[in-house]
């Protein structure tokens, strides 16, 4: 597909705005929102049970979720968690490591997280977890390995980090810390929330432990996910009902799933087989799509953040060079608050967002919290108008 045929599937996108805040939130493809009223049409809130028709159509949904699911992050279904958010997730994985640890266990999070993978962690703290912070390197805020060496102890448990920054699009190099991590018989939990839709997440490469991502990041309606290594998931004692089997990973999902949702989410996967230009879904075929998203990304990025460099009387945060980021880029309008740039561009039909995005750490370091940066933020379906209309309204 061409980006005109890719922009066409987005409803929103008919309004003429220029939407540059996809960090915060992807649109949907049309087959994605028909695919929830479809579900709703016919089954209401009809819950997943085996004893009638409907209910065994509503829980062969829930299996075909979680099998999708687990193509996108090249998994096995029986390890990949769905939830009302990655944030949520990571509070129940939290709880199982509040029984596993103590007093002289140690956590460290990275310095660019997002507090839905630094807070969960922190909670530790009251069973007498020490945290510590692999802080970024000022000023593009990268992570360095010797940093990180200088923290890793035989008391480490559980390193936190982000595949992405949120805030400052910093990509992380995630096998490499999770072999560092891994050396020292410690735990990997990776943030790919934001990663995601630039390139799709692979456990098997990456070699982490524990990986959330959100679906409504990437094109889907709001879900976080959560895979948890089968190493590790059959012994995690994770508060959960007292029927479900230890090691289950439905035990992480508590309550009645959004099943109206999931659907939704298929319909999104069915868009990206397309992108992908294969018949069927296929962990190829979200390969092959992911693959196009960079190739579509790459040059809109790049106008991007030169055009943000070369404006007069802007300043840009984090690396200044495509290499070593996504597309997500941080700044502020010298004299201005970040939430009245965002305004006033709003004002032209041009949506950035303003604030701290939960990402508290780093933008700590860099003295920017908690005003916050402004963000403009693309995804596959961003045209080089876009970009031009936020440089010119700048």
């Amino acid at each position: 597909m061409n980006l005109d045929a890719i922009r066409a599937q987005f409803p929103p996108l008919a309004a003429g705005r220029a939407y540059l805040d996809n960090a915060a939130g992807g649109l949907l493809p049309a087959r994605a929102i028909a695919a929830i009223t479809d579900h709703l049409t016919r089954f209401g809130a009809t819950n997943a049970m085996p004893g009638h028709l409907p209910g065994r159509d509503v829980l062969a949904l829930k299996h075909r979720a979680r099998e999708a699911t687990a193509l996108f992050l090249n998994a096995n279904a029986e390890d990949v968690a769905l939830g009302p958010s990655a944030t949520a997730l990571a509070f129940r994985l939290a709880a199982a490591f509040a029984r596993l640890w103590g007093p002289g266990d140690e956590v460290i999070l990275s310095g660019l997280e997002h507090e839905a993978n630094a807070s969960p962690w922190r909670e530790l703290e009251r069973v007498g977890v020490k945290v510590h912070v692999w802080h970024a390197r000022q000023p593009e805020m990268h992570l360095h390995p010797d940093d990180l060496a200088a923290l890793l102890s035989p008391r480490t448990r559980l390193v936190a980090v982000t595949a992405a920054s949120n805030a400052l699009g910093v990509r992380v190099d995630i096998p490499a810390v999770a072999a560092q991590v891994r050396a020292v018989g410690a735990w990997t939990v990776v943030d790919a929330v934001h990663a995601a839709p630039h390139a799709f997440p692979d456990v098997q490469a990456w070699g982490a432990d524990f990986v959330t991502f959100s679906p409504y990041k990437v094109w889907g309606p709001h879900l976080g996910a959560l895979w948890v290594s089968p190493v590790h998931r059959p012994h995690l004692p994770w508060p959960r009902l007292s029927f479900v089997p230890e090691g289950d990973i439905t035990g992480l999902e508590h309550g009645t799933p959004q099943f109206e949702l999931l659907a939704g989410w298929l319909g999104t996967l069915d868009y990206l087989r397309e992108l992908g230009g294969h018949e069927t879904l296929s962990r190829a075929a979200l390969e092959a799509a992911s693959a196009r998203i960079a190739e579509l990304e790459q040059p809109v990025a790049e106008r991007l953040l030169s055009g943000l460099l070369n404006t007069p009387g802007v300043t840009v945060y984090g690396p200044h060079a495509m290499p070593g980021r996504v597309g997500t880029v941080a700044f502020r309008v010298e004299g201005e608050a970040p939430e009245l740039t965002a305004s006033r561009l709003s004002a032209e039909g041009v949506d950035v967002a303003a604030g701290h995005f939960y990402a508290v750490q780093p933008l700590t370091d860099l003295s920017l919290y908690p005003q916050g940066v402004v963000r403009a933020s693309i995804a596959h379906y961003t045209s080089m108008e876009d970009v031009e209309r936020l440089l010119a309204g700048l």
